[in-house]
This record gives structure tokens, sequence and C-alpha cells, in this order.
């Protein structure tokens, strides 16, 4: 996406679905982790950083399944130590929390695939299958012919985001009403 807040729909509505068997803090953390490699290019590899998106061609190493999943298992990993902190936060969001070190290394490798994911069918330059480099990109899978357009994918992650915040506040909702042990 051009931007990481795209994820945060499909991630959230993933996360929310899957929250007993995925580590949701980390599964959303690692969606954003991704987009680091490409922050970084941007404000130290090019010339007129912000200004002008045509970097040269090369592969966001992030982007790639075997690279990005590395990342997500790292973060997971990285991440641990500060699983009280997201104990704390999910205790306040009202949503229940069970972190363990590998339930939270797999979040972090599925975060980052499912990002790697959406900037496939996004983007025309992510090659997720590198190093393997006669793998036909997703986008080309997608956009030609043109099954779905980049536009008609920013409101899919919208329509995304709109039912991760109705399925959390159905989720609330259910919390409050439910009596306290």
């Amino acid at each position: 996406m051009p931007f990481t807040p795209y994820h945060f729909g499909p991630s959230g509505l993933i996360g929310l679905l899957f929250k007993r068997r995925l580590d949701l803090p980390v599964f959303l953390l690692a969606n954003v982790a991704i987009d680091f490699e490409v922050l970084f290019q941007i404000t130290h590899l090019t010339a007129t950083p912000m200004t002008h998106w045509n970097f040269p061609h090369q592969v966001f190493h992030f982007h790639t399944l075997l690279i990005g999943g590395l990342v997500g298992v790292v973060l997971g990993l990285a991440l641990f130590p500060f699983r009280e902190i997201f104990e704390w936060i999910m205790d306040k969001l009202r949503l229940p929390y069970k972190p363990t070190l590998p339930k939270m290394m797999l979040s972090g490798l599925l975060g980052a695939w499912f990002h790697v994911l959406i900037d496939g069918a996004y983007h025309w330059d992510v090659q997720m299958f590198w190093p393997n480099k006669t793998a036909r990109p997703l986008w080309n899978l997608l956009h030609r012919p043109e099954i779905i357009t980049q536009e008609q994918i920013k409101y899919i992650c919208l329509a995304f985001a709109a039912a991760a915040v109705c399925l959390y506040l159905f989720l609330l909702v259910k919390a409050i009403k439910k009596p306290s042990k």
C-alpha cells in the first residue's frame, strides 16, 4: 500500500477474528515493521526524500516472503520481553490476551507475510518470491487482465477496517456485559 495504515483494516480484522490463535499486537506491529525498510530508503538513500517516489528499481527485501518472514519472527522474539505491556494494553481494550513465545513468533511471521501479500497485489515491483526471479509477481496475476485495480484494493482495505471496528465494538459490548469474576 502507499502507506501502512491501509494494512490495519485487513490485519485488524484477521487479528480480531483469530485473536485466540494470534498475538494481536505482534501481528499488527509486524504489518508495520515491513515498511521500515521502505521508509529508510526514502529518507536515506534517495536524493530528494519524500518528494519523488521513483526509486531505482530494486528488491525491497523486507517485502519478500523469505526476509519479511524472518523479520516477523525476529520481531515476535524481540517483543516477547514486552508482553506485560501488551497485556496491560489489551486489558484496557477489553480483549483477552495470553502471550506465549511461539504464538508471538508465529504472529510476527504471519503478520509480515500478510503485509507482503497485500503489497504484492498493490505494487508492481514487489518480488515476494525473491530470490526466485522466475516466479510471476502477484501484481501480474491480478492486473493483467485487470481483475482488480489499486483503487479497489484501497476500498477493500477500508471495508476491512470498517468490519474490524464493528467486530471490535461487538467484542467490547460483549466484554462489558460479561459479569466480573
